[in-house]
């Protein structure tokens, strides 16, 4: 009798519609991924389809664009979706190496990230990406800088 005593209180704000919806169901209340506000992995492909010839034609990154197999390009890709798709909350797993161990080696300087991040940047505003969406993602891609550039 005593739990129950508890619950009446909750029970008449539900019934009056006093109790916001979301108290009650908390799951539905969360707010949605950043993958949902950005259009889920077309949205992640696009910018990635863009952002990937930019670089390729920047003389800044040419060394990197060069001598690889299509396959191996393909396998890139979709290792880079996965990381930005499971990353932004999306339903992807990553399933490549340590970033740092795949860019191990490679020399990439903070001139290289500021570049790759100004062509990202540019892309995502090109592509029509919310202005909070975007300075989510790039804050999230953020994060890797310690992981990916060698060279101050």
């Amino acid at each position: 009798m005593r739990n129950n005593r508890r619950l009446v209180p909750i029970a008449l704000l539900a019934l009056a519609g006093l109790l916001h919806p979301a108290i009650l169901h908390a799951e539905e209340a969360e707010a949605p991924s950043l993958y949902k506000r950005m259009g889920g992995y077309d949205t992640l492909a696009a910018i990635f389809d863009n952002v990937a010839p930019k670089m390729a034609a920047d003389p800044m990154f040419a060394a990197f664009f060069s001598g690889h197999a299509t396959d191996s390009d393909i396998r890139q890709r979709q290792r880079a979706l996965e990381l930005l798709c499971q990353d932004s909350g999306g339903p992807c797993r990553y399933t490549g190496r340590p970033l740092k161990t795949a860019h191990g080696g490679l020399a990439i300087s903070t001139a290289q990230w500021s570049a790759f991040l100004q062509h990202f940047g540019d892309t995502m505003a090109e592509l029509k990406v919310g202005a909070p969406e975007q300075q989510e993602l790039l804050a999230m891609v953020g994060k890797y800088k310690s992981d990916i550039v060698e060279k101050p």
